[in-house]
């Protein structure tokens, strides 16, 4: 009888997490096999989610800016077309370019893919099930679970992405919706229905809650909110889908709000109201693996679950489901499978939104911060006041922080406005060092440039910013 081969880490999932573990475990100088099912690496992020949303976001905004906004420039564009074929064929090229690099990384690296569905099995023993029906087993000296999420379905609107999407199927439509229905106010909901208002569809965003947006510092939310609706998406917030049907090729969605009940008649519907962890290949119960309250895996902050030698990443550990996030814990996971003294620090985060303007935050909200009874600043800036900001045009939203009253530290950052998911970034690092809003204040950034609104909202914290 042959013995399995014996890597030093098998990671189950190919994702951003298990991608990223699988590298950085190879540069530790350790043995790695990573287990895929997919036909390419990268996981939901890559192939059906981050990479060709902005794809197609970044599509439909050039699109948009020469129908709508190129003539304030001075520049006149006359029988602007829509080819949506040719859209959707330059996302699927770079979601292409992006799968193609990663493979070329774990050559590079030396790592294994090992095609197939994984099944991790007791002993950590990870069985991979090839698509021609032969299996492989591997005796793993370490595993890592990134097995990612799904989205979650409403019974009643199952997804066949022919006319009920998943955020995959929404990528993938063929034809300009005349209507789309937007099940869900969060991120995805607002980031694929404004690609396809931009191209001309008509979107009604439906949400549940009280607001978009769950999660946000409340001044954020209600900007974005009125940004949105003048922009066209109808959004219906406290409102409740109570059933829904397709009918050949419409879908009819009821809704209720405030004991009035209404139908709303679409020809496409995107469902977009979260995701849960995905455990396939994972038998909890029989490897005797501990969950949380959400079927996520239980793990510690070296990401160790309470099974010897198994660690769990991403998605499948909830929390914020961000590419980024799962990218650290992988990086945590391998460096504590080498041996090194690390782990995971989540205060300093950011989360984005890629909606126009864009959406950043990091830290605490306003909200938490008063629930918590701390003493607490306050500063603020509008890119109405940037000169870099007037000169492109862009003068939506403002730079919000919040500091302890006593000493300065920063407690959260919130940005709503041009390209805030690059100046974010100045604002986490500062987090990671436990900055406080003078470090920033007094730091010089180069003018004209979107981030001096960064600065002077810092500044402004201090009362004292300069153009405002």
């Amino acid at each position: 009888m042959l013995m399995p081969p014996t890597p030093d880490v098998v990671i189950i999932g190919g994702g951003p997490g298990g991608y990223v573990a699988a590298i950085r475990a190879a540069q530790l100088g350790l043995s790695v096999v990573c287990v895929e099912m997919d036909k390419t690496l990268g996981g939901t992020c890559v192939n059906v989610g981050c990479i060709p949303s902005k794809a197609l976001l970044e599509s439909s905004h050039h699109y948009e800016f020469a129908m709508h906004d190129a003539k304030a420039h001075g520049i006149g564009i006359a029988n602007v077309t829509l080819d949506l074929a040719t859209m959707l064929k330059r996302k699927t090229d770079v979601v292409a370019q992006n799968t193609k690099g990663i493979e070329f990384l774990f050559k590079k690296n030396k790592i294994t893919w090992a095609k197939g569905k994984g099944t991790l099995r007791k002993g950590n023993v990870v069985e991979v099930k090839g698509a021609g029906g032969d299996t492989t087993s591997y005796q793993a000296g370490s595993v890592i679970i990134a097995t990612g999420s799904v989205p979650v379905q409403l019974p009643f609107l199952p997804f066949d992405e022919e006319r009920i999407h998943s955020n995959d199927g929404a990528l993938r439509i063929t034809g300009v919706p005349r209507h789309l229905i937007v099940v869900g106010g969060g991120v995805i909901g607002l980031e694929l229905g404004s690609v396809w208002r931009r191209l001309g569809a008509k979107v009604t965003v439906v949400e549940l809650l009280p607001s978009i947006l769950a999660g946000n510092d409340s001044d954020v939310i209600k900007e974005a909110d009125r940004l949105f609706r003048k922009q066209g998406l109808d959004i219906r917030t406290g409102t409740k889908v109570t059933g829904g049907r397709r009918d050949r090729d419409k879908v009819l969605v009821e809704i209720e709000k405030d004991a009035k009940s209404e139908t709303l008649e679409g020809d496409h519907v995107l469902v977009s109201i979260g995701r849960k962890p995905s455990l396939a290949g994972i038998d909890a119960r029989e490897l005797g693996l501990a969950l949380g309250e959400r079927g996520e895996i239980v793990a510690d902050g070296q990401m160790r679950t309470n099974l010897p030698g198994v660690f769990a990443i991403g998605d499948a550990i909830g929390g914020m489901l961000l590419a980024h996030k799962a990218e650290e814990e992988g990086v945590v996971a391998a460096e504590v499978i080498a041996g090194k003294p690390t782990r995971m620090h989540y205060k300093s985060i950011p989360a984005i939104v890629y909606t126009w303007p864009e959406i950043a935050a990091v830290g605490l909200t306003e909200t938490q911060v008063k629930d918590s009874g701390r003493a607490y600043k306050t500063g603020k800036f509008p890119f109405s006041a940037n000169g870099r900001a007037r000169t492109a045009g862009e003068t939506a939203g403002f730079v919000k922080f919040i500091s302890d009253a006593h000493t300065d530290e920063l407690l959260g950052a919130h940005l709503i406005g041009p390209n805030v998911s690059e100046l974010v970034s100045e604002v986490v690092l500062a987090f990671e060092y436990q900055g406080s809003s003078e470090d920033i204040g007094i730091t010089v950034h180069g003018h004209p440039t979107l981030s001096e609104s960064v600065k002077e909202a810092a500044l402004g914290v201090l009362g004292r910013a300069i153009h405002i």
